[in-house]
């Protein structure tokens, strides 16, 4: 949705946690993007049968033309299934994608390979569209040892298509100092704003550029890089307060997600909202997608899962 005048509410899709059906696709909704509720009785709205069976990281988008929309998450289950020391060495190379025309009947998932031969895992995949190249930037992170390496290290790796269903070979996207994963993007005004998780630090950090392709430079943000023990950034612009809504997942303390809002993105300007400013509902919200929506498409969902 580009016109912000015609936002009624917003989408949340997300997973619980390691627990029994808390890896798969869960929706909940709210009219000031700050408090939720859980659609379909806060029980999951997607699973996944293949591949790991097991989804996490998932990314909702409207597609360019506004016909589609796409969910894309990790092919991944650790409850019962796998160690996170094999999630990250011997993981799926695969994405899931689920594609709809309603956002209420959508297609068998799939899955789609993207990751280098040589990585361990493809981790919280997420997708912009590039204005400038016409397709779209999918990107996702990926432990890989490559050569120099002293030892594997998280990178974010991308890929473009038209489709979704072919897509160019993956490449290095973003490289830190540190082990990076959790990458999502924004824009605002002429800039690209990135926001992902170093994972030595755990926290969030930020950098921004003009062109998807880069050149991109740091952001040093106060309020992200004090707080520590958090992932998953979700960021969306809020057309009713006229501010932007940062999303992070207290993976560390076992919370899910806490807002943080930002007027324009200027690095003082960020802060944290006190608990009596926000409701997130009954049911744990771990690493999702946040998606603005018109009056119909609000009313549709509840009208189809409930609350």
């Amino acid at each position: 949705m580009d016109n912000t005048k015609d936002v009624y509410g917003y989408l949340m899709v997300h997973f619980v946690g390691e627990e029994v059906d808390g890896e798969q696709v869960y929706f909940s909704v709210s009219e000031d993007g700050l408090h939720w509720k859980d659609l379909h009785k806060g029980k999951e709205i997607l699973c996944s049968t293949i591949g790991d069976q097991g989804v996490r990281d998932p990314f909702i988008f409207r597609t360019v033309d506004g016909e589609s929309y796409y969910i894309i998450a990790t092919d991944l289950k650790i409850a019962g299934h796998r160690s996170w020391q094999e999630a990250v060495t011997v993981g799926s190379r695969s994405i899931l994608l689920w594609e709809s025309k309603d956002l209420i009947h959508w297609s068998k998932e799939r899955l789609i390979s993207v990751g280098v031969a040589e990585a361990g895992c493809v981790w919280a995949p997420e997708v912009i569209y590039d204005e400038e190249e016409k397709n779209y930037l999918i990107f996702f992170a990926s432990m890989v040892n490559l050569s120099g390496d002293k030892e594997p290290k998280h990178r974010i790796y991308s890929v473009r298509t038209k489709d979704f269903l072919t897509f160019s070979e993956a490449e290095v996207y973003i490289e830190r100092e540190n082990h990076i994963i959790d990458t999502t993007i924004i824009k605002n005004g002429d800039y690209y704003y990135r926001f992902s998780k170093d994972e030595t630090m755990k926290n969030i950090s930020c950098d921004r550029g003009k062109n998807l392709s880069g050149p991109f430079h740091k952001v040093s943000i106060p309020v992200l890089e004090s707080l520590h023990g958090v992932e998953g950034p979700a960021a969306i612009y809020l057309a009713n307060r006229g501010e932007w809504c940062l999303m992070v997942d207290q993976f560390a303390e076992h919370k899910g997600y806490l807002p943080i809002l930002s007027k324009d993105l200027n690095p003082d300007s960020f802060r944290i909202l006190k608990k009596s400013e926000y409701d997130l509902g009954e049911g744990k919200k771990r690493h999702g997608s946040l998606l603005s929506l018109c009056k119909e498409e609000y009313n549709r969902l509840i009208a189809y899962y409930g609350f």
